[in-house]
Formats: structure tokens, C-alpha cells, sequence
């Protein structure tokens, strides 16, 4: 008998929302620079280095503005950049 997760959230219950972020647009080709400021998930970020190849993209690793959080990694095709670029 298999264990069940019951932790799991069922798939058909996730409603995900896009919320639009003026100044910003989506950009899945484009590979930001060293020092470009982007949209992320958890707010405005710098781009501190452009790292290897991924599925549709490259690695990033950003520093949000303004949050005294070490650097994460996001994919270059799941960030926001701004109207201006491209």
C-alpha cells in the first residue's frame, strides 16, 4: 500500500494569477546583463551574474534591491524586465 502525502495541495484546487507590473514585460529570449534591474517573484532585483545554459534561457544570480537577503537563482525566462530593453 502506498503512503499518501496528505501535506500535498491537489493540483485542480491552485489557482495562479499573473498580475501585470507597469514598466515591466515578459521576455523569454532575453538574457539580461551584469548590473540590469529586473522583476522577480519577490520583488525588484539586480542581476549580479549570468551563469550556464538552462531549459529556455540562462541562469541568474540576483540581489533584490533594498532587502538585506543573500543572492538567489532564477532562470532568465521567469523574470520581468523593463519596457525600455529589448
Amino acid at each position: 500500500m502506498a503512503i499518501q502525502n496528505t501535506s500535498r495541495v491537489r493540483a485542480e484546487t491552485v489557482r495562479i494569477a499573473s498580475a501585470p507590473h507597469s514598466g515591466f514585460h515578459a521576455a523569454p529570449g532575453y538574457v539580461p546583463r551584469v548590473g540590469e534591474g529586473v522583476q522577480t517573484t519577490e520583488g525588484a532585483a539586480e542581476v549580479i551574474r549570468v551563469l550556464t545554459r538552462v531549459t529556455g534561457g540562462r541562469l541568474l544570480e540576483l540581489r533584490l534591491e533594498k532587502r538585506p537577503k543573500p543572492p538567489f537563482f532564477a532562470a532568465s525566462h521567469n523574470i520581468l524586465i523593463r519596457d525600455d530593453v529589448d
